[in-house]
């Protein structure tokens, strides 16, 4: 029955899957430049040096850790009647593992690549992650601070008009006062926002040197069209925090069956020869010695199986929450790109309202406190729609860096 059911979920996943084809999303480095500050990360880079040591710890399981032991002995034998005899003896032996022991030796050295792979591709996803932070972050900053600069030079415009109904006696010198105060707060917000995009490229170069420095424009979110469903069967597939839970189960009870079949020891076969009196008796032997099993063997045993139960529990603890972060990634993902909607949106409306009540100021329709007013919504409403713009690409490109369908990940 089991296998049925595979079969019939592998079939409703491959049209699925075909809907998440590996993507270079626009507002994201290219492939190659992402792969090469990736590579550079001390985690991705101690993660590859994992890979060769795991090499060797596999390569050491596959061989025997038993070797060739020489003996060696010398004697002298006393006689009450004769001269003393000198005579020695010499043995070569050597532990043989058992056949079943030394499959479950081979398949130990793979599981033990298996882990070191799957946490390379993890060290790769988190270091993915990180970039998907600190590039949207700087380009969110370098977008900030063209938009503070839009409202410097709409601030001054305000500020030229103000002078001109001025000179014409239309306004006061209050009014033109008051637009000048507003129009420095606004230089104040583009001086911090000058400020926060300096301290976001910093971050971006530090945590990933090299960096390219010209920023991509910011780009327009889109809708996630596939179901929920989809991405929640792709991400769980390609997970490598649930891969190294699952490959360190399968070694605790490989452990546990090489625990157990330990507990029948491997033999020693050893060859010896002697002369003894006088080189008159030459002496040529084959040895067994076989351990007679305790109860630390069981013991062992007992531990491994304790041991099983806890990585167990760990995949399944890791599981949940794998299909907890997906949710959440996958409701971020939706909800943000529906608040940056509607933001840009109200955005849109208060910057065409702010713009036509400049324009009535400017013929005398409206008054002064209704063009400061206007001009701090559309301020803060352009802000809005920026942060929210940054939060929902953020949310999107992380739903891909999880889904491993961006930079190459698909193969790490």
């Amino acid at each position: 029955m089991r296998p049925l059911v595979v079969v019939c979920l592998a079939a409703f996943a491959i049209p699925a899957y075909a809907q998440l084809a590996p993507r270079t999303p626009a507002g994201l480095p290219p492939t190659e430049l992402a792969q090469t500050w990736l590579q550079q990360d001390p985690g991705v880079q101690e993660a590859s040096a994992g890979l060769e040591a795991a090499a060797r710890t596999a390569g050491m399981l596959r061989v025997s850790p038993n070797e060739w032991n020489v003996r060696l002995s010398s004697q002298r034998r006393s006689y009450a009647s004769g001269p003393d005899s000198d005579e020695w003896a010499a043995q070569l032996e050597r532990t043989l593992r058992l056949p079943n022991k030394r499959s479950l030796d081979q398949r130990l050295a793979g599981a033990e690549n298996e882990l070191a792979q799957a946490r390379y591709g993890e060290a790769m996803h988190e270091a993915a992650r990180d970039l998907v932070e600190v590039y949207t972050q700087w380009t969110g900053a370098v977008r900030a601070r063209e938009l503070m600069a839009e409202q410097v030079k709409f601030g001054e415009e305000s500020l030229r008009v103000a002078r001109l109904r001025q000179r014409a006696g239309d306004a006061s010198g209050l009014e033109v006062n008051a637009i000048e105060a507003d129009t420095v707060g606004i230089r104040g917000r583009l001086s911090a926002a000058v400020s926060e995009e300096r301290k976001a490229l910093a971050r971006l170069q530090i945590r990933f040197p090299g960096a390219d420095l010209n920023a991509l424009a910011l780009a327009e979110p889109g809708p996630i069209d596939e179901a929920e469903e989809i991405w929640e069967a792709r991400i769980l597939s390609t997970s490598d925090p649930l891969r190294i839970a699952q490959v360190e189960l399968d070694q605790a009870e490989l452990t546990a069956s090489r625990a157990r079949a330990n507990r029948l020891p491997d033999p020693t076969i050893g060859l010896f020869t002697a002369s003894e009196v006088y080189s008159n008796e030459n002496v040529v032997g084959v040895s067994v010695t076989i351990p007679i099993p305790g109860r630390y063997r069981n013991a062992q045993l007992a531990r491994a199986l304790a041991q099983v139960d806890m990585a167990r529990a760990a995949r399944d603890r890791q599981q949940r929450l794998m299909e907890i972060e997906v949710a959440d990634g996958y409701a971020d993902a939706t909800g943000n790109f529906e608040r940056w909607r509607l933001a840009e949106e109200s955005a849109a409306k208060t910057r065409e309202s702010a713009r036509l009540t400049q324009r009535a100021y400017s013929l005398g329709e409206v008054d002064l406190q209704t063009l400061l007013l206007a001009r701090r919504q559309a301020v803060e409403a352009v802000d809005t729609a920026l942060d929210a713009r940054v939060m929902a690409l953020k949310s999107y490109y992380r739903l891909l860096v999880d889904a491993h369908l961006v930079w190459g990940l698909e193969h790490s």
